[in-house]
């Protein structure tokens, strides 16, 4: 396979977009040696402005973008909503080149139920990104179906190493994915959400308090990646005996803090586990 591969990206939106961003930076590929596709006509045009040298085709236009996309190209990445993706790997697949590794980036749809879509051995790689990829900061789990080569796994795994942190997993373990990073991202924003809504409470300005909450959590961010300590060590570092985030922290874990976290990943886990069988029936 080609140092620089042919990719194909069917629907280019802001997740795909980031992705797109982040391996052209680290020159995984060149704009020429990309087609995207949109639905609108505008979208397209709006596409091909921000990412010059890349061809975007729309759907609007041409019923047969996505296969005119994905003819001759080393990679595939399914963009599209996951209640579409099905029926576009069912449109794609008389196009495909026999060794193009189909990447899905749609959460709750099994390989297994891709594959049925897909010419039989076509390689196959599902991915769980979350949002912040769009600022650089993504994880991404990287899952690779049975038949995908290590040098196949290794390239999927470029297209997002300039995007964020990249996991490789199983299949199986991508409900937990779903469940650490894939939602995590609003279990942050909930945070800080309640913490700015509290601050103007206790007498801050709105403006002010969601500043310093963005503010706080990028910093306790920063300091978990850049840092060697774990998160306990950490959180232990702020709390002075008997001091005011002592104080904070008791109420939160007195009323079920760590519990509420279990919880809330154990139903976003299963909810992936629940759409792999709806959209496998």
């Amino acid at each position: 396979m080609t140092s620089q591969p042919r990719l194909a990206i069917l629907g280019l939106g802001s997740m795909t977009g980031a992705i797109l961003t982040g391996l052209l930076a680290a020159s995984v590929t060149t704009p020429d040696r990309v087609c995207a596709t949109t639905r609108s006509a505008a979208s397209a045009e709006a596409k091909q402005a921000r990412f010059p040298g890349v061809r975007v085709l729309s759907g609007e236009q041409d019923a047969d973008a996505n296969c005119a996309a994905v003819r001759d190209v080393d990679v595939v990445l399914l963009g599209v909503k996951p209640k579409d993706i099905v029926a576009t790997a069912r449109q794609i697949a008389p196009a495909l080149r026999p060794e193009a590794v189909v990447v899905s980036v749609a959460a709750g749809v099994r390989a297994e139920t891709l594959a049925a879509a897909l010419p039989a051995g076509q390689p196959l790689v599902r991915t769980m990104p979350n949002t912040p990829l769009t600022v650089g900061s993504g994880v991404v789990g990287v899952a690779p179906a049975p038949g995908v080569t290590q040098e196949q796994r290794a390239l999927v795994e470029s297209l997002f190493a300039g995007s964020g942190l990249v996991v490789p997993v199983t299949e199986e373990q991508l409900p937990a994915v779903v469940a650490v990073s894939g939602s995590a991202p609003a279990y942050v924003f909930l945070l800080a959400e309640a913490i700015a809504a509290h601050a103007v409470h206790l007498g801050l300005p709105a403006e002010a308090a969601e500043a310093m909450a963005a503010a706080t959590v990028q910093g306790a961010g920063t300091m978990l990646v850049q840092g060697d300590e774990r998160a306990e060590t950490l959180r232990r570092a702020v709390m002075s005996p008997n001091g005011t985030t002592e104080r904070a922290v008791s109420v939160l874990q007195e009323g079920g803090f760590a519990r509420l976290v279990a919880e809330a990943m154990d139903a976003a886990a299963a909810r992936d586990r629940e759409m792999g069988e709806e959209f496998a029936g």
